[in-house]
């Protein structure tokens, strides 16, 4: 019986447990993830003490000026992972390519996506950053994967979490059987079992949305967000905040914990880009811990994990929260779009027995 103490380590044995015939390989990757998040914390708290603040002078595939922290936590990542035999592959936001295994090390069955350092231009301020995993089944264990290998819809992920590194660290993860949070014990080195079975609140008075770019909303967008700011005089009949930190997993953590919707839509500003998230390593773990939680994660039109990956950078919208929330959204965009769609839940309890 796990018990107030749980560590990470038992609580995926426990998960073991249930299926005997796993091998232990899965339960030893995510050892491995949380050791990341461990030493990115580290180098986090450091802050300027440690040299690691400012930009690092380069930029990712996607134009983006680096931190020197988004440098560092990428070369975190891959170093923590690549030795163990459990991977066949790795893929990075900070890459342009996905990371070999050198030779020197065994391939495994999985592939490992990340965001390594989520929100970093909130370093030199000191807000909360973090990062976001995926961890998908290679098609052919123990090659090297091709590029297209990656491209897997987001309900193929095995397991899926991220580590907000803020007042405390927590490790938040979910392997097909509900969402855990587990809270790093400093003095023991320890991710503990503190936020077991999380549930998202169905209902909510709060939003998250960069409110700069409202002259591009849709129109879907712009009504729900109208009807929110009209507050309890107006067809809601109750008063809303808006919450933005402009860190998705900082964003996310609050919604997960206490209820809200995130919207990070589609705009007008350039008609062939669907979004700015990337769905491969922030939209698709994220929007599966959503829907671990009870809630929903969609771009408008779509549910995320249906969505079949053509590029590995590839960018979408993305709104996710609490149910009844992101319902009312959806059903704006089919009013205003026409068509006709739903969003199936989840299936619980299907992850961990594929991940074996």
């Amino acid at each position: 019986m796990l018990t107030d103490h749980t560590t990470l380590s038992q609580f995926l044995i426990e998960e073991r447990r249930r299926f005997p015939e796993a091998t232990g390989d899965f339960s030893a990757l995510i050892i491995d993830v949380g050791l990341a998040c461990k030493a990115i914390a580290r180098r986090v708290a450091n802050g300027a003490l440690g040299g690691a603040l400012g930009q690092a002078g380069t930029t990712n595939i996607q134009g983006e000026t680096q931190q020197k922290l988004d440098v560092i936590a990428n070369d975190v990542f891959i170093r923590a992972n690549e030795w163990g035999g459990q991977l066949a592959g790795m893929a990075s936001e900070e890459m342009d390519m996905p990371w070999a295994i050198p030779p020197r090390y065994p391939r495994g069955k999985y592939l490992l996506l990340f965001d390594p350092l989520d929100g970093s231009s909130n370093i030199d301020v000191n807000a909360p950053v973090g990062s976001i995993f995926s961890i998908l089944r290679a098609p052919n264990p123990g090659v090297e994967p091709r590029p297209e290998d990656f491209l897997q819809p987001g309900v193929k992920q095995v397991c899926a979490g991220y580590a907000i590194y803020g007042p405390s660290t927590m490790l938040v993860l979910t392997v097909g059987t509900g969402v855990h949070g587990f809270t790093l014990d400093p003095q023991l080195g320890e991710f503990i079992l503190t936020h077991p079975r999380i549930k998202m609140p169905p209902t909510t008075q709060e939003f998250a949305i960069n409110a700069s770019n409202a002259r591009f909303w849709e129109p879907a967008v712009k009504r729900y967000v109208d009807e929110c700011l009209q507050g309890q005089p107006g067809p809601r009949g109750k008063d809303f905040n808006m919450r933005w930190i402009a860190s998705l997993v900082a964003d996310c953590h609050r919604i997960l914990i206490r209820g809200g919707v995130f919207m990070y839509p589609r705009d007008t500003r350039d008609p062939s880009k669907p979004g700015k998230l990337r769905l491969m390593y922030e939209a698709n773990p994220i929007a599966l811990i959503a829907e671990q939680a009870g809630g929903m994660a969609i771009t408008g039109q779509d549910r995320i994990l249906d969505i079949k990956p053509t590029k590995l950078h590839q960018r979408i919208a993305l709104i996710f929260g609490s149910r009844e929330e992101v319902e009312r959204i959806e059903a704006y965009h089919r009013d205003h779009s026409g068509r006709d769609f739903a969003t199936p839940k989840f299936k619980p309890d299907e992850l961990f027995q594929t991940a074996k």
